[in-house]
């Protein structure tokens, strides 16, 4: 009794039997030519007319290779592929007797691929287009590893990489372009601040303007009104008397004013001439509102 699982490894029983495992199909030769295939289990041959030449597994297999490149732009990169692979249990006879190293079949049909698609491309566009690559691959691989017993379940750009130089500038170009988008959204929103500083800025200085408008208003109707009051209230005073002593009483309301904010000091002339030239800007001042 024998057991043979490994590829070109006869194994010859004695007994006229051997095992074969699950997931594998053995090959038996009669007298060094081709007879039949064994299924997984207790297996019969007629030793030592017959041998098993080899047994094939029929499981799913995973093949890695990288490959070195050139893209249009004239940047080296690595391509990693990984490729799963199977024998077809139809066509064993195919897989042992037309191809001897199949791994090393496939990895040369892989550089071919690749070596034939990315200097096509730019850097950029190799990776954006890494599932395009990995489906040329495969459809180039299935149909030339059929005629040879075996099928391709898939194919894989696991990793593109380039020189680390060109690594690091690509990066420092990808951070610079954020930097000036960044920069321009901050710009954008500055501009947004400002403009709308500025519209506030000037609806308070309406509003403002609006206020002292309204306040020098109430300021015109209350003398007006104090003036007639007191015209009609003492006799022999008429309406510029009553007009000069209520803006003296202002104008000596402000004094206090003044000298009642902080610590200033201020220098006003209080002679009998400059009260009367003070009493004249404030009339002056007041008939210019009213008008």
């Amino acid at each position: 009794m024998g057991q043979a699982t490994s590829h070109n490894t006869p194994a010859l029983d004695c007994c006229c039997c051997v095992c074969i495992n699950t997931s594998e199909v053995g090959v038996v030769e009669r007298l060094g030519q081709y007879s039949r295939l064994l299924t997984p289990g207790w297996n019969w041959i007629a030793w030592p007319v017959e041998a098993l030449n080899c047994s094939m597994s029929t499981r799913i297999q995973q093949l890695n290779t990288i490959c070195e490149t050139k893209t249009r732009d004239n940047v080296f990169v690595e391509v990693g592929v990984a490729v799963q692979f199977s024998v077809i249990p139809e066509q064993v006879y195919d897989a042992v007797y037309k191809l001897t190293d199949a791994p090393a079949q496939i990895r040369a049909y892989v550089y071919d691929v690749i070596r034939s698609t990315v200097p096509k491309l730019t850097v950029d566009e190799a990776f954006e287009n890494k599932t395009h690559l990995a489906d040329e691959i495969k459809s180039s691989l299935q149909k030339i590893m059929a005629g040879y017993g075996y099928t391709i379940t898939n194919a894989l750009v696991t990793d593109l990489r380039p020189d680390d130089r060109v690594k690091a500038a690509m990066n420092e170009i990808n951070a610079n372009r954020r930097l000036r988008m960044a920069s321009t959204y901050e710009a954008e929103a500055q501009k947004i601040t400002q403009v709308k500083a500025a519209e506030a800025e000037a609806e308070s200085k309406y509003l403002s303007g609006v206020g002292v408008a309204r306040q020098r208003s109430a300021i015109v109707d209350g003398l007006r009104s104090s003036i007639v009051e007191f015209s009609d209230a003492v006799d022999g005073t008429g309406p510029k008397d009553v007009m000069n002593l209520l803006l003296l009483t202002q104008y000596f309301d402000m004094l206090k004013d003044v000298s009642s904010v902080g610590a200033n000091t201020m220098y006003i002339s209080h002679g009998p001439a400059a009260v009367g030239d003070i009493h004249g800007q404030l009339r002056e001042g007041l008939m210019y509102q009213a008008h």
